[in-house]
């Protein structure tokens, strides 16, 4: 790296990091603005929203106190710095609430929505230190002192006494409150509720705000809200009688789709595969319902130290510090960066603290098999699928919105493929079984994922659905994994080895492997058997064709998989509590039979394939 140009770019970053803002005179703040004359002393103009300016009060506003109040109702950068204020973080005194730079960024997100009209609904992955929690707050403050009446609210945590926090912050509010601007019948402040710990009425507004926790749903359940603050939502225990995904669908279900109602889910990172993981990403990719926006450590101003020897630090950036330069971060960020590292006793527990992208800050704060950048390259190729169905009884595909046959590239004549079972129960509670089909990669093109079924079924039938799917396309080998038939072998007719011979019987070009008898006596028997050993084979292929992008992913339900999978303190490998493998464990067996080329093990079954 040259310094001298690198210098001189910092500087040029510096500047760009240099921008005006101030919310009294409207600068910098969000929105579509126009510049009026004010009545306010020491304000001759400023920049107002423009919504204020079509309020048919502003024509009657002429006095301060009456200018002052309509612009608080529009303005909510202004309404903060007027009406709000907070601890310094590192004064320790109060000020005025003036929004830092993510806390405008997040700010405009939701004023986006709420000036449209569209219900506000945001996920918010965060790095720590920089106010989320508090914008939060404040934002649904707002709401409830210049805009509803009698619109309640809910601030539910990890634990109560986060909750009750978050909730300290809105007490101080009210009893800092210019009472000349306040819009409520009665003094501001917060008065208990019907003998309620739990429940604060905001006085003059009817607006109530309750505290919960994830740990006790029973507290939070049943209220009319219109608004609920979400807090630390990774974090979120989950039992068999309690779930996070539960209690947000007890809140959150209640709550309108209507303007200014609210839900906004924050948390920091706590791994992946919690529920707060699973709708990020669900979120981020734009298959939920909330505006996904992750706040990075470097876009907090706290975080950066004046740089004494620019020279030094350039010369001895280590890959990574190159990389932040290279994203477009200043010489003074990474130098922070540097020495709050060495506070540290790995890049991983920094990462975890203050990450710089939202795949960096999940994979700092887990433990998992495969890399989470490597799934999210995956990731990238996920799409819906061409054909949502099942088969009928005669294997064809019949189109159904709600089937459990995923087809995302119909059969080529010339192609070759593997179908892989990965066998699970037959009713709702049990495993999911899964039938996967992969197209062997050709020339430059990979090995892709093609199509997919996943449910529960007999296994009599399974074993038809499992033909079925092998004939469509081309006769494929049928890789079936017979643990689970194996250890059901004494469990009845419908579930023993007697289904793995009849669908020998019926479909030939099936997986045998090779076993040696107590006797010695070589022999084969029918289907992939998984243990210790060949497990750790099969997995061990998954993780090379997952981290070279050896083959194409289609299924973005198999991404969360792979990032749910573990090997655990004895060594061996398993989905996470709560979680399945179905997915990952019929892709690496795929994987392993294209990878050996074992495609043609037999003969062709002597039915003819259907029609497609």
């Amino acid at each position: 790296m040259n310094c001298e140009l690198c210098i001189k770019e910092n500087s040029r970053r510096l500047r760009a990091l240099e921008t005006d803002f101030d919310p009294v005179r409207g600068i910098g703040c969000s929105g579509d603005r126009v510049e009026v004359a004010t009545p306010v002393e020491g304000l001759p103009r400023a920049f107002v929203p423009r919504e204020m300016t079509d309020d048919p009060q502003y024509a009657v506003a002429t006095g301060a106190e009456q200018w002052k109040t309509l612009r608080c109702r529009h303005d909510f950068e202004y309404w903060c710095v007027t009406c709000v204020r907070v601890k310094h973080k590192t004064l320790g005194t109060d000020v005025a609430f003036r929004l830092n730079r993510p806390q405008r960024r997040v700010a405009a997100v939701m004023e986006a929505d709420r000036r449209a009209g569209r219900p506000i609904r945001l996920i918010m992955l965060k790095a720590r230190q920089w106010g989320g929690s508090t914008l939060v707050q404040m934002y649904m403050a707002w709401i409830q002192s210049c805009h509803r009446r009698n619109w309640h609210s809910l601030i539910c945590a990890h634990v109560k006494d986060t909750a009750a926090g978050i909730r300290g912050m809105y007490t101080k509010m009210l009893a800092d409150y210019p009472e000349d601007l306040w819009e409520g019948d009665e003094r501001p402040m917060f008065r208990p509720y019907e003998r309620s710990l739990n429940v604060r009425e905001i006085t003059g507004r009817g607006c109530r705000v309750t505290v919960g926790s994830a740990e006790n749903h029973e507290a939070v359940r049943g209220s009319d809200y219109a608004m609920a603050h979400l807090s630390e939502t990774a974090f979120w225990p989950s039992t068999p009688q309690h779930t996070p995904e539960g209690l947000v669908r007890a809140v959150c279900g209640s709550i309108a789709l209507m303007p200014y109602s609210l839900i906004v889910m924050e948390s920091t990172a706590n791994g992946i595969g919690n529920y707060f993981h699973s709708e990020w990403v669900r979120c981020r990719d734009g298959r939920g319902d909330k505006r996904a926006v992750f706040v990075p450590w470097y876009e907090i101003e706290l975080y950066s130290v004046p740089v004494d020897d620019p020279e030094a630090l350039i010369t001895t950036m280590s890959p990574y510090e190159r990389s932040l330069w290279d994203m477009g971060l200043t010489l003074e960020q990474i130098y922070w960066y540097r020495l709050k590292s060495s506070e540290y006793l790995s890049h991983e527990m920094m990462m975890a603290e203050f990450p710089t992208t939202d795949t960096e800050a999940f994979a700092a704060t887990g433990s998992g098999v495969f890399d989470p950048a490597d799934v999210e390259r995956l990731r990238e190729d996920c799409h819906e699928p061409l054909i949502t169905g099942d088969t009928d009884s005669s294997g064809a595909i019949v189109p159904d919105p709600n089937g459990a046959l995923k087809v995302w590239e119909e059969p080529d004549p010339k192609a070759e493929y593997v179908v892989a079972v990965d066998v699970g129960g037959r009713t709702a509670k049990s495993d999911w079984s899964v039938i996967a089909v992969l197209r062997r990669g050709e020339g430059m093109r990979r090995h892709e994922v093609v199509a997919q079924w996943r449910g529960h079924l007999d296994h009599d039938l399974l074993a038809a659905r499992c033909a079925a799917v092998g004939r469509l396309y081309n006769d494929a080998l049928l890789i079936v994994e017979s643990n689970t038939l194996e250890s059901e072998a004494d469990g009845g007719a419908d579930s023993n080895l007697f289904v793995l011979s009849r669908l020998a019987e019926s479909y030939r070009h099936i997986y045998r492997r090779d076993t040696v008898d107590v006797d010695g006596r070589a022999s084969q028997r029918l289907g992939f058997h998984t243990n210790r050993s060949t497990k750790a084979s099969l997995i061990s292929g998954l993780i090379e064709a997952v981290r070279d992008g050896a083959y194409t992913e289609r299924d973005t339900e198999a991404c969360n998989e792979l990032l749910t999978y573990e090997q655990r303190r004895n060594g061996s490998y398993g989905a996470r509590a709560g979680f399945h493998d179905d997915i990952v464990m019929a892709r690496a067996m795929a994987l392993h039979a294209l990878r050996s080329r074992q495609l043609r093990l037999a003969g062709p079954a002597p039915i003819l394939p259907p029609k497609w």
